[in-house]
Order: C-alpha cells, then sequence, then structure tokens
C-alpha cells in the first residue's frame, strides 16, 4: 500500500510504495505508451520533454472538468525522474513527479501531484478525488512491472 502524506501539505499529493521489481522495469511501466495507457489513461504520451500531449478519463462534473488532461514532459531522467505538467485545461495547472529509487531488490516509487491552491474549494475537492485515485495506480504499476 502507498505510503502517504497528502494530508501534511494541501498544495499536494505525495505518495510513495515500495514495488519488488527494478527501477529499469518500473521505468518502463512509467514510460512506454502502450503500458501507461493500461495503468492511468488513453493518450499520445511520450517520454521526450517538450513532448504535449493529453489522457482521456471520465469527466467529474463536481469540479468543472471535462475529462481530458492536458499534459507537457518537462524533466526525463532515465530509470530516475519522470515530471510533466498536468492540467484541466481551465483553472488548475499542476506538476506530477514520479521519482525512482532502489531500494534491496526493487525500487522505491515517489509520487508528488503538486500545485494545488489551499484556498481555492474546488482545487482541493480535486486534490481530494485525485489523492484517493492515485494510491491504486501504484498496484497496477507493480502488476505490469510483474508482467515485464
Amino acid at each position: 500500500m502507498a505510503h502517504d502524506t497528502t494530508a501534511e501539505d494541501l498544495r499536494a499529493i505525495r505518495l510513495d510504495q515500495f514495488l519488488a521489481h527494478p527501477p529499469a522495469k518500473v521505468w518502463r511501466a512509467l514510460t512506454e505508451p502502450d503500458l501507461v495507457a493500461r495503468w492511468l489513461m488513453p493518450g499520445d504520451f511520450k517520454a521526450e520533454v517538450g513532448h504535449r500531449f493529453t489522457f482521456t478519463t471520465t469527466p467529474k462534473k463536481q469540479v468543472g472538468f471535462d475529462g481530458i488532461v492536458y499534459c507537457e514532459v518537462l524533466r526525463v531522467e532515465p530509470e530516475k525522474l519522470l515530471r510533466i505538467s498536468w492540467s484541466d485545461g481551465k483553472r488548475a495547472d499542476w506538476t506530477v513527479t514520479w521519482r525512482l529509487e532502489p531500494e534491496g531488490r526493487g525500487t522505491r516509487l515517489f509520487l508528488d501531484h503538486e500545485g494545488f491552491d489551499p484556498g481555492d474549494e474546488v482545487q482541493q475537492l480535486s486534490r481530494r478525488i485525485m489523492g484517493g485515485g492515485w494510491p491504486r495506480m501504484f498496484g497496477a504499476i507493480e502488476k505490469i512491472a510483474a508482467e515485464l
């Protein structure tokens, strides 16, 4: 289960979990487009700095989200770090960073989803919704890494 420190900072979602797979396999699950579509959302992702892409998911009317996430790859350090911008196209511009650290025979995977406005009720609701969804992604990533 993902270790969650989200409650400590209203501006971010922060999670980490040990995955019993080497960084190379976890990195593939995080960056190969067909694998990303399996654990996250369909989209036109490529792990290339400057690449702009979208993900498509279920709209969330309660936060004015139409189901399209607008992203850009900001930083790539193979088998170490992936940072992307993450926007709803309207009122929110966030940053999602995945960081991998070797740990024993596996990988400690960290997620930082940052940029939430503590004073914006809609952004805080979005934070709670996504804060409930991101932990499930760790299990899906681990399952995919096990297949590689």
